[in-house]
């Protein structure tokens, strides 16, 4: 079970990672929407969060 968790940490953090390196570089019109851009991956970061959360809470729940 730790294993599972450690995967989402893991890949959680290489997600956000490989974002920001895509922020900085690419389009050159990416920059002038770049607030908007970066709130709806907050957000989308955000919701795949608690959704994993709550996803293993009902795993062990069941378990």
């Amino acid at each position: 079970m730790s294993i599972a968790i450690i995967l989402v940490i893991v890949l959680t953090i290489i997600a956000i990672i490989s974002t920001i390196m895509a922020i900085s570089k690419g389009d050159p019109n990416y920059r002038s929407s770049a607030k908007r851009n970066t709130t709806n991956l907050t957000l989308i970061y955000a919701a795949t969060t608690v959704l994993s959360i709550i996803a293993l809470g009902f795993y062990i729940w069941i378990k």
